[in-house]
């Protein structure tokens, strides 16, 4: 009887343990610390696919200026003007916007598929470059960018996502330099961008 305890016990403690393991979902407003006052690594190694079906990964934009953008095409209001302003900054920027690469990374992989991408992406900008992939990959991008996002369930069969909404600022060589706020026009973002060109 006594040893049945204890390996009940014993049960119980690792299943807690291996639950102790599992980091805790982070909330919106310790990302947005970290972010802020920059207490952790931001960005980092990301494979994923874009709207024309090929793999990417951070190395393809070599010594670019990435201007990186999580959402997702179902986004009725701020994915869809944060995605126009970059459009404009590109565009106002002219020759000099070529040393910027901006991407869409989707939170919504189920539903933005390649070709959900490759029919989007290019309203905005020709040059911006739209990626999904698997949930894992999607999840670890986003991760790896602070990126606070989550399913919310709309019906039996609709959801959206609740996510931030940054625009991250990555150097040539992949390093975090800071963040646009949503609704930053382009030209707030030009101002802060001619030292980097």
């Amino acid at each position: 009887m006594r040893r049945a305890v204890l390996l009940a016990l014993l049960a119980v403690l690792t299943g807690a343990l291996a639950g102790a393991a599992q980091p805790a979902r982070r909330s919106a407003a310790e990302l947005m610390d970290v972010l802020m006052w920059n207490r952790e690594p931001v960005g980092g190694p990301f494979a994923l696919v874009d709207q024309a079906g090929h793999r990417r990964t951070q190395a393809d934009f070599g010594s670019k200026i990435l201007l990186v953008y999580f959402g997702f095409t179902s986004c009725p209001d701020v994915c869809p003007t944060d995605l126009m302003e970059i459009g404009r900054l590109l565009t106002l920027l002219g020759d000099r916007g070529e040393a910027i690469q901006p991407l869409f990374i989707t939170l919504d992989p189920e539903r933005d598929t390649v070709e959900r991408l490759a029919e989007y992406v290019p309203s905005f900008h020709p040059r911006l470059i739209g990626l999904t992939g698997s949930s894992d990959a999607i999840g670890q991008a986003a991760a790896a960018y602070k990126v606070y996002h989550e399913r919310v369930p709309l019906g039996a069969d609709d959801y959206t996502i609740d996510h931030s909404a940054f625009i991250y600022l990555m150097d040539r060589s992949g390093r975090y330099v800071g963040f646009f706020p949503p609704g930053t026009s382009a030209e707030r973002m030009m101002t802060i961008l001619k030292p980097l060109l």
